[in-house]
């Protein structure tokens, strides 16, 4: 059975928790596509110099190996930023492209979250949420993840990824029309969880 489920929305706003969730309970594979841009976005920022170049960042994407994805620095908040910057390049989002759909139309069902998803990766995909909070919901979530810096740091750099992530030229973070919105600023994860999976589960074949 191939059966996509995309999940989109802003940093902290609860899609990678749902995201496995999901793939958990219906026995989906499972992509947070956030972590390719991660791994490129580290590895593009090693050379020391603190600058992305484009081509060496495509280069990059195209050697990205599934033991790339395991570094225990992706979830840092430097990873982050380099991150949302590789992002909004024209050639590392092609480079990672065919992984992404080739991933979303595997058989047993798969589930990615990030934030082109439903809108670019899969739009045919079977079922869409856009999951979103309040900037102080998402920056206090992100804030305890973290355990270091400031409340008003992570706000500040959540609000500098928002706008880059949504005003990029390419792929920019917005919800697809037919998505199902969710707003867990809130909503406990059980409750988000069981709001996800409900409607997934409703737009399974024979809705079960």
């Amino acid at each position: 059975m191939r059966f996509t489920v995309a999940i989109d929305g802003p940093a902290a706003a609860g899609k990678g928790t749902i995201g496995r969730a999901v793939a958990a309970t219906f026995g989906f594979g499972h992509l947070d596509t956030g972590l390719l841009y991660r791994a490129v976005g580290v590895q593009a920022l090693q050379d020391g110099r603190g600058v992305i170049d484009p081509h060496w960042a495509a280069e990059l994407a195209r050697r990205l190996q599934p033991e790339d994805l395991a570094r225990d620095d992706l979830r840092t908040a430097r990873a982050g930023q380099s991150a949302s910057k590789v992002a909004a390049l024209p050639e590392v989002r092609a480079a990672l492209l065919d992984f992404q759909k080739r991933f979303a139309r595997r058989d047993g069902g798969a589930v990615l979250d990030g934030r082109d998803i439903g809108t670019v990766i899969a739009p045919e995909a079977e079922a869409k949420l856009f999951v979103t909070a309040s900037d102080a919901v998402r920056a206090a979530r992100r804030f305890a993840e973290l355990g270091s810096g400031t409340l008003e740091a992570v706000l500040a750099d959540l609000r500098a990824r928002d706008s880059r992530d949504a005003a990029r030229d390419v792929a920019p973070m917005v919800a697809a029309t037919d998505a199902l919105l969710l707003d867990t600023s809130d909503l406990s994860i059980d409750a988000a969880v069981a709001e996800a999976v409900a409607f997934v589960r409703s737009r399974l074949p024979g809705g079960s």
